[in-house]
């Protein structure tokens, strides 16, 4: 269970103000194991618009390390390892060398140069408590000493076909590496890479389930959506509200819990539900709740899409004063957009059993409406699809350096990322 912070039962007042510092663009992309757990989260950046996915320079590699010196590892990742991918000369004049060992995997490209320096100086860096991760593999006999001293080994999925993958994995049987399939976009190309013996996926597979036959809201989920269909019709029906509330005893002990804390200086203990929602105010309430909500939907489905929820949600909200939006209906609209993910339910069948406008309604199932332009930029972001940012930008006249201000403020909010666990 995540535990919502303070500060997200606050409304935002305006966006963040626009600043002259040269921007940066940096998302993260997570690497889930077996169960649907992160074992860690690739950072994906660029430092202008006008450059490149998958740029490998001096300034930007420098850049992104200037940036774990300035606000650390702990907003972007948490707890859990940073991929960070590294040029040749990172390695070999030792910049790598102000990332936190604990923390950090070096990724080192496959097609580099392996036949002079670069070996010894992996080796160093294992020796100083690195992890070290080979990337887009492909055979190569001058890496037969990497293959033994790397930690993880990427393996792009949709660029190597099964017969070549099925080599690799023969060359592999005795390698101490955990094997990482990447590019895996589909439900079907991780039960694929499953089979054939790779224990870590990246990419957003657990983001489009495939939806189950008879597609309707299971028995054991149907208090949960009836409560939240009633939380954003307005006014609150407390007498319809309460009553649910109440048969959940996760959520009760959320609200009391609040109701009573030393932040919000209460005199006299609150003891009751209705006592605890009439306190905190309706616009609290109903965010507590549908996270708790939310959480409970979730259950059994990758802990990763209730993060990539409570993110896109504050980001929205944050975002919304950019354009003239509610920044109520837009973080609702986040809070929202994962929901098939968590059900395996198709989002028409799911919006329309939701009390919401005609226009969050065409948001959710796709429309590029102004009320969609928001959850379509960040995601973009999230994949790293830099150029199609930039251009939803320009063509929406949002202003791209508040953006990722926002999206920045918003990881802070969201806190650690292994706050949320099974």
């Amino acid at each position: 269970m995540t535990d919502l912070p303070l500060a997200a039962t606050q409304p935002l007042d305006s966006a963040p103000p626009e600043t002259h510092s040269e921007m940066r663009y940096v998302a993260r992309q997570p690497i889930l194991n077996l169960t649907g757990k992160v074992q860690g989260y690739e950072l994906l950046f660029r430092q202008k618009p006008s450059s490149g996915f998958g740029e490998e320079s001096k300034q930007a590699t420098r850049a992104i390390f200037d940036d774990t010196l300035s606000i650390g590892l702990e907003p972007l990742t948490g707890n859990l390892p940073a991929f960070i991918h590294c040029t040749e000369e990172s390695i070999l004049e030792h910049l790598v060398e102000v990332l936190p060992p604990s923390r950090t995997v070096l990724e080192i490209d496959a097609s580099l140069d392996f036949s002079r320096d670069l070996p010894a100086a992996c080796r160093h860096l294992k020796s100083r408590g690195y992890h070290l991760a080979l990337d887009n593999f492909i055979w190569d006999s001058l890496l037969e000493p990497m293959v033994h001293i790397a930690d993880y080994i990427k393996i792009d999925f949709q660029q190597c076909n099964p017969a070549v993958r099925r080599d690799l994995m023969g060359l592999f049987r005795h390698a101490p590496a955990q094997l990482v399939a990447t590019g895996i976009e589909t439900p079907d190309a991780q039960s694929q890479a499953r089979k054939e013996g790779f224990t870590l996926f990246q990419g957003f597979y657990f983001c489009f389930p495939e939806p189950l036959r008879h597609a309707r809201i299971p028995s054991n989920r149907q208090s949960h959506f009836q409560l939240l269909q009633l939380l954003y019709r307005d006014p609150l029906d407390l007498k319809k509200v309460v009553p649910l509330v109440k048969r959940d005893a996760n959520l009760s002990y959320r609200l009391l819990c609040l109701a009573n804390s030393p932040a919000l200086a209460v005199h006299q203990e609150i003891s009751s539900l209705e006592g605890a929602i009439l306190f905190i105010g309706e616009s609290a309430f109903r965010r507590i709740a549908s996270v708790a909500i939310l959480t409970e939907i979730n259950s059994g489905r990758p802990p990763e899409i209730l993060r990539m929820t409570l993110l896109r949600a504050r980001f929205c909200e944050l975002a919304a004063p950019l354009r003239s939006l509610d920044p109520e209906e837009q973080y609702l609209l986040g809070m929202l957009s994962l929901l098939p993910a968590m059900l395996r339910i198709p989002m028409e069948t799911l919006a329309s059993q939701l009390p919401l406008r005609h226009e969050i309604h065409q948001a959710l199932l796709g429309q590029e409406t102004p009320e969609r332009w928001l959850l379509q930029w960040i995601e973009f972001w999230e994949k790293g699809r830099w150029e199609e940012c930039d251009a939803m930008a320009q063509k929406t006249e949002l202003p791209q350096q508040q953006l990722v201000q926002c999206y920045q403020m918003a990881l802070s909010w969201d806190g650690n990322p292994q706050s949320i666990t099974d």
